[in-house]
């Protein structure tokens, strides 16, 4: 009888031992998978954002007012699209999250210095997404403006030139553009639209004369254009622009930066400029730079813009031409993508829209 109590006793020390054993062990172990999971690592997490009426109102101000000129009533939703970014100074990511986002189809995962500079800081982040919207604000402006036959006289003023393009070492910082001369034809240069009119107007690969004011003095520069990808040209300078506007235009947006949204507040001016409602009723969502002259430029986060519109009830989606290779193999279901290079073009498909005829428009 005792040996056999002595035998339980020792089995039971046993269990008892090893028991603890694998409770130490998991205990250890779960604490290194958490302590793994919430470790920063150098990735960068970019989800499907909020979306914006241009058309509706953010924390109760409207998000376009216009003075100066008369204004018509609008319906149906022009959206703008944002991609939110966590990673890099500032907004490090941890293994939990990263697998999440490989795991969610609103997201995507990246190497952080494929999305941010790991040598910004998270003040030089934020003054540079700031940045690039006040800049898409005024350039979907003078847009939306000039393609209604407004004239927006400007001050173009030389801030440098692309090193491999032909104005690279004949222009300086602080020419200030009064003409060109063009096909033995002068223009004179009060807006930046008589300048891209010119432009348009000049085949690539010719000299043309650009007149400034260089220290008080009148100079002509010879400069031989660029190929803008569709045969007209380009001098590859970058401009410094003061404009007076002939109607005030406000956009109040906070919390949101970078250049992608000019495509939508230049839709979202014109048809509060203009009779009519220009989506007919129905909601469009779209992203895309601005420039000066209309063009629809590329964006980032393309897959996750039309992931957002489509989450908040979008129709159609305006894409830019440039990130159609990036979006054709992704397009939410329910989704029509209309692409588009140009103000223009934008303008025309969301009036196809209203109308209802929408198969012959442009898709990626």
């Amino acid at each position: 009888m005792d040996d056999e109590s002595r035998g339980q006793g020792s089995h039971t020390d046993r269990i008892g031992t090893r028991s603890i054993t694998m409770l130490v062990s998991g205990t250890l172990t779960l604490g290194l998978l958490l302590l793994m999971l919430l470790t920063p690592v150098p990735y960068a997490v970019q989800g499907a954002g909020p979306t914006f009426d241009a058309l509706g109102e953010v924390s109760d101000t409207e998000l376009i007012t216009i003075s100066g000129a008369e204004t018509y009533p609008t319906s149906g939703e022009l959206r703008l699209t944002t991609v939110t970014t966590a990673g890099g100074p500032g907004f490090p990511v941890d293994a939990g999250s990263v697998v999440r986002g490989w795991l969610d189809p609103g997201r995507r995962v990246l190497p952080v210095e494929g999305v941010i500079d790991p040598d910004v800081t998270e003040e030089e982040q934020d003054r540079i997404a700031s940045q690039q919207m006040i800049s898409s604000q005024e350039n979907a402006t003078v847009a939306a403006l000039s393609s209604l036959g407004y004239d927006v006289p400007a001050e173009l003023t030389m801030v440098g030139a692309d090193p491999t393009m032909g104005a690279h070492g004949v222009v300086e910082g602080g020419d200030v553009i009064s003409g060109i001369s063009s096909g033995g034809t002068y223009y004179e240069v009060p807006t930046y639209q008589a300048l891209a009119d010119v432009l348009d107007q000049t085949p690539a690969s010719s000299t043309v004369t650009l007149e400034v004011d260089r220290d008080g003095e009148r100079t002509d520069l010879e400069i031989v254009t660029t190929d803008d990808g569709t045969g007209a040209s380009v001098l590859g300078i970058y401009l410094d622009a003061e404009f007076e506007y002939p109607v005030d235009v406000q956009i109040q947006i906070d919390n949101v930066g970078g250049p992608s949204a000019g495509t939508m507040f230049a839709l979202g001016i014109v048809d509060r400029l203009t009779e009519g409602e220009l989506t007919g009723g129905h909601v469009v969502a779209g992203t895309g730079t601005i420039s000066l002259d209309g063009t629809v430029g590329p964006i980032g986060g393309i897959t996750l813009k039309m992931y957002a519109a489509e989450r908040d009830g979008a129709e159609f989606f305006l894409a830019p031409a440039g990130n159609c290779a990036e979006a054709v193999d992704a397009v939410p279901d329910g989704l029509q993508v209309v692409r588009v290079s140009t103000l223009a073009e934008a303008r025309d498909a969301v009036e196809a829209i209203a109308d209802g005829d929408t198969a012959d428009l442009p898709s990626c």
